[in-house]
């Protein structure tokens, strides 16, 4: 039987998101050919060791109130001492120390930073162990719009016009960004560099509302992008990496039909609020599935990635912009990503087992 560690929860805003997917993948997994470790990681950063009964009851409720997260239990799980070796082992509250056994691949499935961004990923990589989705490299790229868009821009893959400013820079020269900022279009959107699921994203409609949008992006990070908003459709396309060398591989596409919101934000994907539908497959041409295709699995070769993505895009209607690429997309068994492969013919249980499988299979 093939020992799975999951790791969820994790310093970062999204951290109730990752838990309802930790929630969803333990409900799915195949138990008869896995067996799990569940190590929540508090908003504190300590690492525990949680029972299965707790995880799989997490889900995202209707309110912010009700959204998980992981309880600080008093155990603390410690990684392999070396490469030499694969056991876990953990500390219960009264200090006893046990083994947990050995482990043969690490599934994080944590969101944005310190999680998302290459940081778990070099823990892992350091004490040798096999985990699934993209390195160090891609997961940093990924994590980071600024530099998503500059490396996807250098590999002839379109992107929105941006300006990435840092608060120093803000606070030394104001009225050069200004000028910058203003220099794009609007309306615009205002974002964190590295954060997810819109967390701290706004959208700008009028300059007297920058400021504002500013001081959200920067409460989550210290370098913030203001980017022109594409006129256009919002459709996404999960991609998986190709096995034994193979080209990465496309689903079919999502479109996200907004109704009656500004834009897909954070209570729209989360907290199922009204204005926003949900459309797999999205009702593409042939020709212009095979366009969102070829450009996905571009961007995906271009940051390096492994395991899995979703690339996120605008249609204009004659061309598709990437805004993003997510390198551990929402993962819970109703998010995009699932529902596109879904849509392909891939269920979420073959889902949860192909990313295993390229995890145990992929060299770092």
């Amino acid at each position: 039987m093939i020992r799975v560690a999951i790791l969820f929860g994790g310093r970062s805003s999204e951290h109730s998101i990752s838990c309802a997917t930790a929630g969803g993948v333990l409900s799915a997994i195949d138990r008869s050919r896995y067996e799990v470790i569940l190590i929540g990681i508090t908003r504190d950063g300590a690492w525990t060791l949680q029972e299965a009964s707790t995880v799989s009851g997490f889900s995202l409720g209707r309110e912010a109130a009700a959204l998980p997260l992981v309880a600080d239990n008093g155990t603390r799980v410690r990684l392999p001492e070396s490469a030499a070796t694969r056991e876990f082992t953990v500390s219960s509250a009264d200090g006893t120390l046990s083994s947990l056994g050995d482990v043969d691949v690490a599934f994080p499935i944590l969101h944005g930073p310190f999680g998302e961004d290459g940081t778990i990923q070099g823990a892992l990589e350091l004490v040798g162990l096999p985990y699934v989705g993209s390195g160090v490299l891609a997961s940093a790229l990924g994590m980071d719009k600024h530099f998503t868009k500059t490396v996807l821009e250098g590999a002839g893959v379109p992107v929105a016009p941006w300006v990435t400013v840092t608060r120093a820079e803000l606070a030394e020269n104001h009225d050069l960004w200004q000028r910058r900022m203003q220099g794009i279009d609007l309306p615009v959107f205002v974002k964190p560099a590295r954060a997810g699921s819109s967390v701290g994203v706004s959208k700008v409609t009028a300059w007297d509302q920058l400021e504002t949008a500013l001081d959200t992006a920067f409460a989550e990070d210290h370098r913030v992008l203001v980017e022109a908003a594409i006129a256009g459709r919002e459709v996404e396309c999960g991609v998986l990496q190709g096995r034994n060398g193979a080209p990465p591989r496309v689903s079919l596409a999502g479109e996200i039909v907004i109704t009656g919101r500004e834009f897909y934000d954070f209570d729209a994907k989360y907290l199922d609020a009204p204005g926003v539908e949900l459309v797999c497959p999205s009702p593409l041409r042939e020709q212009e599935l095979a366009e969102l295709q070829r450009i996905a699995a571009r961007s995906f070769e271009a940051i390096g990635g492994a395991g899995l993505a979703r690339v996120d895009f605008f249609f204009t209607g004659s061309e598709f912009i990437v805004n993003e690429i997510n390198t551990m997309p929402g993962f819970t068994p109703i998010s995009m990503f699932p529902a596109c492969w879904l849509a392909s013919g891939m269920s979420y249980p073959e889902l949860i087992d192909e990313l295993i499988t390229l995890g145990l299979a992929t060299a770092r």
